[in-house]
């Protein structure tokens, strides 16, 4: 399952990007119209909460003490967003609006089922219980904004809604990306970045604070801007606070980090991408509170252009590739263990990928999300293909080196017999520790 989701997520950007580097001119200028939308989809569903749901089945057992066993619905689950997925972007595409709408409860079926699923296991989880806060808000924001996202789809058929078209896009979109993805983002990272850096993992109450305030903050937004209300830059201030007290806790973090283990590079480009995401976040927040304030105009259209790449592209999916940097070896360290017969430990996961291809990925996504950024900003179609090519880039290389990483398994079920005990989906204990 994990595979799965990973692989389509992949393809699903690199389509995205590949459109926009072919077709630059049909995406800069005025952001709301079909193809854009499509291709926005494509990073928002099939990029960031495709590669949430599959780094679920390894983040689980790794870090949030949960088993994740892939089920039989889990594949009618996949199989609903994926063919979801496509439908509502190929109708984006040709502007067939009712297929659009049924294929978002398509896509929504499936991913309701796995979060309901993620909230129900994170619940029994045992970790800080602010933690699972965070997971179970994240799943029910999915839920509220799936809903804004189907009135939206039916909207376009009957137009029955009410308000300021772009005010309800504005809304759906931040209750997505702020209360879904960035939730989720933000109560893994208290338990993956102390394994990432390493470092002591936090605790206590203070963990409370990003939760209720990012919480607060997203549902007051989406509530504001639905109602076009002055109110809605006192809770995007709120929404800042949040990210600023979980910016507070990884700073905690990195100043009690640990010896690193045997083996692990003195470079991490997972760091690296993760320390590009918080750059992109910082000017998006920037951008942000500045849009709740101005009035509209074509100058504070381009900007929101801008804050789109910046918020999606530069902090949300470049946080994926950050999270793919250390899940995917760890995952498959366990994978070949099992398939050699456990008779003999497989390289260390901080050995599997090529120092060559990381830089390659890294760079390209540097490249990537200023140019879509200020091509946006700018309406020039050049600048929009240069970043757009460079993602493409970044995500096809990225894709190579998880495939190379992954090969280990390949290449250990060659040599051993193969046991039936799967190792992702299970929690096993080591020492003090629990993986």
């Amino acid at each position: 399952m994990p595979l799965l989701y990973l692989g389509a997520a992949h393809v699903a950007l690199a389509v995205a990007s590949a459109f926009a580097g072919a077709r630059p001119e049909a995406i800069a200028g005025f952001f709301y119209h079909s193809w854009l939308v499509g291709l926005v989809h494509l990073v928002t569903l099939g990029w960031i909460t495709f590669s949430i749901l599959g780094a679920i089945y390894i983040v689980g057992p790794l870090a949030l003490r949960v088993e994740m066993p892939a089920r039989r619905m889990d594949y009618a689950a996949y199989g609903c967003a994926a063919i979801g997925l496509i439908g509502m972007v190929g109708h984006f595409l040709i502007e067939e609006y009712p297929g659009m709408a049924w294929s978002a409860a398509t896509i929504a079926v499936g991913v309701l089922y796995m979060t309901a699923r993620i909230a129900g296991r994170v619940r029994a989880a045992r970790i800080q219980p602010a933690v699972k806060l965070h997971l179970v808000f994240a799943c029910v924001n999915f839920w509220l904004a799936a809903s804004m996202g189907l009135l939206l789809a039916l909207d376009k058929v009957a137009h029955f809604l009410p308000g300021y078209v772009l005010a309800n896009v504005f809304a759906h979109a931040h209750l997505a990306a702020i209360g879904w993805a960035v939730m989720m983002v933000v109560g893994v990272a208290y338990r993956l970045l102390p394994m990432t850096l390493p470092s002591k993992m936090p605790s206590g109450r203070s963990i409370y604070a990003s939760a209720i305030l990012l919480e607060i903050g997203v549902l007051g937004l989406f509530t504001t801007l639905v109602a076009g209300s002055a109110l809605s830059l006192a809770f995007g201030l709120v929404i800042v606070s949040g990210l600023a007290a979980f910016a507070v806790q990884v700073a905690w973090m990195w100043r009690r980090a640990v010896p690193k283990p045997a083996g692990a590079a003195r470079v991490s480009f997972g760091l690296l991408h993760a320390a590009g995401a918080g750059l992109s976040l910082a000017a998006a927040t920037a951008v942000g509170l500045w849009l709740l304030v101005a009035p509209r105009s074509p100058a504070s259209l381009h900007a929101a252009a801008a804050y789109g790449v910046l918020g999606l592209v530069g902090f949300l999916a470049q946080m994926v590739v950050a999270m793919e940097g250390r899940l995917v070896p760890m995952a498959t360290w366990f994978w070949a263990y099992e398939r050699s017969g456990y008779r003999e430990p497989p390289p260390s996961p901080h050995t599997m990928r090529d120092w060559w291809l990381q830089a390659i990925v890294f760079g390209a996504w540097s490249v990537a999300v200023p140019a879509l950024a200020i091509g946006m900003f700018t309406e020039w179609a050049p600048t929009v293909a240069l970043g757009a090519w460079a993602l493409f880039t970044g995500v096809a290389i990225g894709a190579l080196d998880n495939a190379f990483v992954v090969a280990h398994a390949v290449r250990a079920g060659r040599t051993g017999s193969r046991q039936t005990t799967p190792c992702v989906g299970r929690t096993y204990r080591s020492g003090n520790s629990t993986i």
